[in-house]
């Protein structure tokens, strides 16, 4: 493997098959708990749990309370792929990469299972949003550990 000096202080190494790893950790903890609790959000509300809720582009209305809902655990799962983003991939600079590349596999999932383009503005607003937090959200929890301070022993062998 070539190793790359980027300038700082860490040496990065191409590696793909750890890129596609991550990519798949991600993208299977993110439907997981945006599975999780679309199954807590139909209990509470006494609806029946399906794949709809996570790929169907029409159910995600915010002009009914379930919709709404719906668009609310869509948000409430960005949280939970930030938290994926600081564990599994630990660098601020990447989390835009993962968290495009998690909705846009979104994005080809949904076109897959809808048969075609998702054409209804609450999907494409709260998507773009999740994007946008999931991100952020990212950033700050991957730049937070990125920058601690790096304890320095006070014992010296000298």
């Amino acid at each position: 493997m070539a190793s790359t000096t980027t300038g700082q202080f860490r040496h990065s190494f191409w590696d793909p098959i750890l890129i596609i790893a991550q990519i798949f950790t991600i993208q299977s903890l993110f439907y997981t708990s945006l599975c999780f609790l679309i199954v807590i959000i139909c209990a509470l509300t006494q609806y029946t749990p399906s794949l709809l809720y996570v790929f169907g582009y029409r159910v995600i209305n915010v002009t009914t309370v379930f919709g709404f809902f719906l668009a609310f655990v869509h948000l409430l799962n960005t949280l939970c792929g930030a938290i994926y983003l600081w564990f599994f991939v630990q660098r601020a600079k990447s989390c835009l990469d993962f968290s495009v590349t998690t909705y846009t596999f979104h994005f080809i999932f949904s076109t897959m299972y809808n048969g075609h383009f998702p054409n209804t503005y609450s999907w494409w607003i709260v998507n773009i949003i999740c994007l946008a937090s999931m991100c952020i959200c990212g950033e700050f929890l991957c730049v937070r550990s990125e920058t601690k301070a790096i304890p320095l022993s006070q014992k010296s062998d000298v």
